[in-house]
Parts: C-alpha cells; structure tokens; sequence
C-alpha cells in the first residue's frame, strides 16, 4: 500500500507539473523569438502574470520552512519581512515603476549607466552576478531540494544514501526549473509562476485549516479557539531584542532592504520591466503586496499550529515543524499536489534568477562588449548558454553545502549585505537628484565593501545586521550628497523618456495602496498585546476604528485630490526624446 501511495503521489505530481509546462509553451509558442520577447516578455505582461510571478519568485521552499519553524521555535516577529514588504511594493509602484518604464530600460545597471556611467553599471553587474551564480541561486536549489528530501523521505523512497539523494533531487529539480527558464524566457517564467501561485494560495489555505481541525479534535472552531487562548505569546509580532526580528528594526534597515529587493532586484523587478502598460504594472506589483498580508497566515500560523499539537514530542529541529505538520493532516490524495505546489515554488526562485542572470549577463556585458551590431537571434542563443553553463555551475555548488552547513548558511544570509545597501542608495540618489556624478556611486559601492567587511567580519561590532544596513545608508547617502555638492556635474543629468508602453497611471493605484497600509497597521495590531496576545485589550476595537477611518478619509481624499497631482507628476517625468 506503502508502494502504491508513492506511485500515486508521483503521477499526480508530475500530471500538475505536465499541465503547468503545457499551458506555458501554449502562452509562449512563437513569442521568444526577439530579445524584448525573451527578457521582457514583449512588454505585454498583465497585471495577473506579474503579480503571480512576483509572488512566487519570492516565496520559496525556504521560507515555507523557515518561517514556520520560526514560528514553531518563537513568536510570529519573522512575519515583518514579508508583512512590511507591503511598503515597499507601494514604493516600487508608484514611485519607481514609473520611472523604470518611461526610460524603457531592460535592466536595472541599464538605468545606471544612463544616469551615471559604464563603470557605475559594470561595477553593479558584478555585484549581482558574483550573488546570484555562487549565492543565492545554489542557495534556492540547495533549500527546496532538502524540503522535498524532508517532506517525502527521498532516501527511502530511492534506496541511495543522504548524499546521494541530495545530488539525485538537485539535478532533477535544478534541470526542470532551468527548462521554463532557458526555453521559454521570462513570459514562460511568469505564466508558470501564475499556475503555481494559484496552487500555493489553495495549499496555503488547506494546510492551517486541516491543522486547526486535527488541533480541535475534529472541530475547526474548537480549535480557532485553543489557538487564540493558550499560549497567545506565539501570537505576538513583536519582537523583542531576543527573538528573530526585533521590532525596532523594521523602522531602520528593515525597510531598505524591503525596497532594495522589491525596487532593484534584479530577478524580482524585471517581470514589471516587461508590463503591458503602467496600469497593468501599478495593479501587478501592488497585488503581490497584498498577498504578502496573506503570508503570515498561510506560512507562520501553521507554524503555531504545529507548536500546540507536537510540543511534547520534541521535534529535533523547529525547521521540521511544518513538514511535520503536512505529512499529519494532509491527505494521501493530495500530496502529489503539494508535491508539485512545493517543486513550483523552488522552480520559480530558481529560473527566475536564472533568467534574470542570463539578462544582466547579455544586455549589461555581451551586447555592449560587441562592436558590431548583435542581432536578437544571437542574444537569445547567447542566453541560453549562459542560463545552461550557470545551472549546471549550481549543480556543482549547491550540493557542497550539505558539508559545511552552519558556516556557508551564514554567509547566505549576510551575503546580500554586500550589495543591498549600496544599490538600493546609488538607486534613489541617481532617481531625485540631477547633479551628483558617477564618482558618487563608485565611492559609496567601494566604502560600503569594504566597511561592512570590517563590521561583519573583522570587528565585534554588537549591532543588529538590519542596524548596520541604515546606518551604512545614511553615510553613503552622506558620501554621495557631499561629493554631488562640492564635485557636482556640470551639466546636470536629464532623464530621457524613451516610453515604449502607455504611462497613465492606474486610478485606483493610490486607495489602493493606502488599504494596504491600513491592512498592514491592522495586522501588527491583531498580533500584539492590543490583539491577541494576553487577551484581547479593551484598546483593539478602538485601534482598529481608528486606523479604518484614517484608511476611508484618505482614500476618499487621493480619489478627489491626490490622483490628478499624481498623473501630472508622472506627466512631467523626463523631457520627451531629451538630447
């Protein structure tokens, strides 16, 4: 029977994954052909597919993990990174989507080339591509291909060793993902991710409400109601100095670098470089900020769940809480899906920074290497190399994690320190101000190397890391607003609008985004001793009306003031064919 419900959990697996590519080529047959048709999907991605492949390039086996082991193991404070990443979406929105779009730019070191230099551009290029090929991709590979070895006993299933069957799961999920990648370019990546995140929402809701009921013995009410009165502290979202995320963090380098990955990531913002029209980018982006609200629920409170129901039977580590939790409560029938939902969610991450790699490596490196004029054949051809030497580079990587797990792990998560910071800086400097030079950006990329070599990794610096990142942003801001005033250019730069799609903004854009604050605020209010925490306070329900009617006002106020202030601003961005 053992046999018989593998077989079964395989074939319905691999019946998703088969409907998934095959909706995906019929979305893509014949559009790849042209480099705006591979990188950037033809410019005609919709709000539903960027939202979609936002949400999943984001949302990896990591995290489905981490976070509710986290949960598990603390408090629900690790929900900031995802729950505030709301903010930044709206500022990806509105302030930098807009911008990226007039000057039809491919690439984020595209946008810094035209506003500062070749240099500035290279010097980000290189910061991006040592992170994504020796980092973060083997990273992704290595993380989902061990929850899928957790979740489905890969070694019993295969007979083989530990080792063996960690390598067998790397190459097989790293070669699926890199097919949507290398053959379909990104609307392939987009409409693959859309299809998964439809399945990740319906296991995210599934898997807390079957654990609800298995933790009230059959009735979910009972136990909604175990949940939110015993041991509430599991409920509480803010953090304190010892738990995962202090609170305070969110109001220092939380935030940026929430804005880093959401409004300069490369393989996260490059699905709303290919927008169909600002409209469709504005609801894209603004959407996936949305589902981020969800996240807690979807990916923390089984977390909870699992603490109540196996707290006595001292799990061997917090990271198998949920995994612990599926293989209880989830019906046989229904693993192949989760199976498949799981395998998306690695192979989203995964191609996604495979074609954003191939990207930064053909249109920021190749084309401008070439004297002669490079045809889209040649490029797409050059892309698929490159996504194909690079796959196989993190088939050799990701599996050498397994050897040193607690040191490489560190440096995984300290890692993009190296590069958020200074991008995400040089970014907004070169966006809001017309005089500071390229020298700027390359002082403030070579200071903050090498200072946050020294305060990680040379001094006994007793600081938060998120601490370190604003504290490193207001010197580098400091460095570039200095040498922008004593060294400014003499000819300030001009922001050339070179719009390939229509730049009205989405009407509804700006309610929208102040419900999301509104949703935001309320969230950390239910999570909280005015919450849920220790009783409901009799402070909640006048909390919540007050913030509920801030939310109307001012959205009643953006819809009859603020939006036609809004669409004049963007009316005014950049000088139309400027010299």
């Amino acid at each position: 029977m053992e046999g018989m419900n593998i077989t079964m959990t395989l074939l319905s697996c691999l019946a998703f994954m088969a409907l998934v590519g095959y909706i995906s080529y019929q979305k893509t047959k014949g559009e790849v052909n042209t480099q705006d048709g591979y990188f950037l999907a033809g410019r005609g991605l919709t709000g539903t597919f960027i939202a979609g492949s936002m949400i999943l390039t984001n949302l990896s086996a990591e995290q489905l993990i981490g976070l509710n082991g986290s949960a598990y193991g603390y408090n629900l404070s690790s929900m900031a990174w995802e729950v505030t990443a709301g903010i930044s979406t709206i500022i990806m929105a509105l302030i930098f989507l807009p911008r990226y779009l007039a000057g039809a730019f491919s690439t984020l070191p595209e946008f810094l080339r035209d506003r500062f230099d070749d240099t500035v551009r290279r010097m980000t290029v290189i910061l991006f591509m040592v992170g994504y090929c020796f980092i973060t991709i083997p990273s992704v590979l290595y993380s989902g291909s061990i929850a899928v070895l957790r979740l489905f006993d890969v070694p019993t299933l295969l007979n083989m060793s530990y080792q063996a069957s960690l390598i067998v799961t790397i190459i097989t999920v790293g070669s699926v993902g890199a097919i949507y990648a290398v053959f379909g370019g990104l609307k392939a990546v987009a409409v693959s991710d859309t299809i998964n995140g439809v399945g990740l929402l319906i296991i995210g809701i599934l898997v807390p409400t079957l654990g609800l009921i298995a933790l009230g013995d059959g009735s979910f009410s009972e136990g909604l109601s175990t949940l939110v009165n015993t041991d509430t502290e599991k409920l509480n979202a803010i953090g304190s100095s010892d738990d995962p995320v202090p609170f305070g963090t969110i109001f220092t380098g939380m935030i940026l670098a929430n804005l880093f990955y959401w409004g300069t990531n490369q393989y996260v913002i490059q699905r709303t470089l290919g927008a169909k029209n600002l409209v469709e980018g504005q609801k894209g982006v603004l959407f996936s900020g949305y589902f981020k609200v969800l996240v807690p629920f979807m990916m923390m409170i089984p977390g909870v769940i699992a603490y109540h129901l196996y707290k006595h039977e001292s799990l061997p580590t917090i990271d198998l809480a949920y995994p612990h939790l599926v293989k209880e409560v989830l019906p046989q029938y229904l693993s192949g899906f989760f199976l498949a939902v799981l395998l998306g969610a690695v192979f989203s991450s995964f191609n996604s920074l495979l074609n954003s790699a191939a990207t930064l490596f053909c249109l920021d490196v190749y084309k401008p290497m070439k004297k002669n004029k490079v045809t889209d054949g040649q490029l797409i051809k050059v892309a698929k190399i490159t996504s194909i030497v690079i796959a196989i580079l993190s088939f050799i990587t990701a599996p050498l994690l397994m050897f040193a797990p607690e040191g490489l792990w560190h440096i995984i998560r300290v890692f993009t320190g190296f590069y958020n910071i200074p991008v995400i800086t040089i970014v907004l400097v070169g966006l809001f101000t017309r005089k500071v030079p390229a020298l700027g950006a390359k002082v403030a990329i070579i200071f903050h190397i090498i200072a946050y070599t020294l305060l990680k990794f040379v001094w006994d610096v007793d600081i938060n890391f998120i601490h370190i990142y604003a504290i490193l942003f207001l010197i580098e801001l400091a460095i570039m607003l200095g040498i922008g005033y004593y060294k400014p250019l003499k000819t300030p730069w001009q922001f050339t609008r070179k719009a390939e799609v229509d730049l009205n903004p989405w009407k509804y854009a700006l309610p929208c985004a102040i419900v999301l604050v509104g949703l935001i605020v309320s969230l950390y209010i239910l999570f909280s001793p005015l919450g849920l925490v220790g009783g409901t306070s009799v402070y909640f329900v006048p909390s919540l009306v007050a913030v509920w009617s801030t939310v109307l006002v001012l959205s009643w106020w953006s819809v009859r003031r603020w939006q036609v202030r809004y669409e004049n601003s963007l009316a005014r961005i950049g000088a139309k064919n400027a010299a």
